[in-house]
């Protein structure tokens, strides 16, 4: 990709670079991200990025031009942990695939909503391991042929978002990479939320995915599926043919973490 004078460009250590294959949805998530960021006011040098092994591990490492952290496979979550209990004060963001989330990581997943640390989190499900040669993915959804089940998977896929619900997730969201301008504004939210918030985005694989669906390099198909197979969620509304995106969960007043310890700190007398 070519530099030029973006609006975002701003945000980026040497200009806007990407080397995605063509058509990948990496480039509209980092520009929803970089949107609900510049619209937040907040200062850019006090965000910190981790990211994992992935495709989607490579929209803030090594671009962005702040604190990035790219860490081992499915350990995103941990190591976000760990930063925010350091350094509570700055805004931490993990930017991860369904596999590093749902797979390896699924563990750290569940255990982040459960312990409500004020960490935001934007899985990128492509329904795919795409990285690494195609193979079927905790995402992927059943009978699709890929290059580890050439017969399709016999696995029921996860659902990302009711796994986080249960685990007590309190901000719950999901979006395609159709819905950008919802996506920004439901980012722009996650960011002043207190608490664990986790942001699915369903995004197109023109190699990978693309290839299951008869898309192949297709990536304006890919993403006009994404919005004809999702509808906007409400509480009395369901259709059990399509994918319900919107935001499922937004809790407030719920302990979360980091004040948790500072309270436990005062409280054993070691508050400075």
């Amino acid at each position: 990709m070519s530099d030029f004078d973006h609006p975002l460009k701003k945000y980026f250590r040497n200009g806007i670079n990407y080397k995605t294959c063509p058509g990948c949805g990496n480039g509209i998530i980092s520009a929803s991200i970089l949107r609900a960021i510049d619209s937040s006011g907040k200062d850019f040098d006090s965000f910190a990025f981790v990211s994992g092994i992935g495709c989607s591990g490579w929209i803030p490492s090594p671009f962005y031009n702040t604190d990035v952290l790219h860490v081992t496979h499915g350990r995103a979550i941990a190591a976000a942990t760990g930063l925010k209990l350091a350094l509570p004060e700055i805004n931490v963001m993990v930017i991860a695939g369904d596999g590093d989330t749902g797979a390896i990581g699924g563990n750290h997943l569940i255990h982040g909503a459960r312990r409500n640390i004020n960490i935001t989190v934007i899985t990128v499900n492509n329904r795919i391991y795409g990285m690494t040669g195609g193979q079927a993915a905790p995402t992927t959804p059943r009978f699709s042929p890929t290059s580890s089940s050439p017969f399709g998977t016999i696995e029921r896929p996860f659902d990302l978002c009711r796994i986080v619900e249960a685990a007590g997730g309190t901000f719950v969201a999901r979006w395609t990479t159709f819905h950008t301008r919802q996506l920004s504004a439901t980012i722009r939210k996650a960011l002043d939320h207190k608490g664990f918030s986790f942001i699915e985005v369903l995004s197109q694989c023109p190699v990978h995915y693309g290839k299951i669906e008869g898309m192949r390099g297709n990536a304006p198909a890919m993403m006009e599926q994404l919005r004809d197979n999702t509808y906007v969620w409400k509480p009395d509304t369901v259709k059990n043919d399509k994918i319900p995106v919107g935001i499922f969960v937004h809790e407030m007043g719920i302990p979360e973490m980091t004040s948790e310890i500072e309270r436990l700190r005062i409280k054993a007398g070691y508050h400075e």
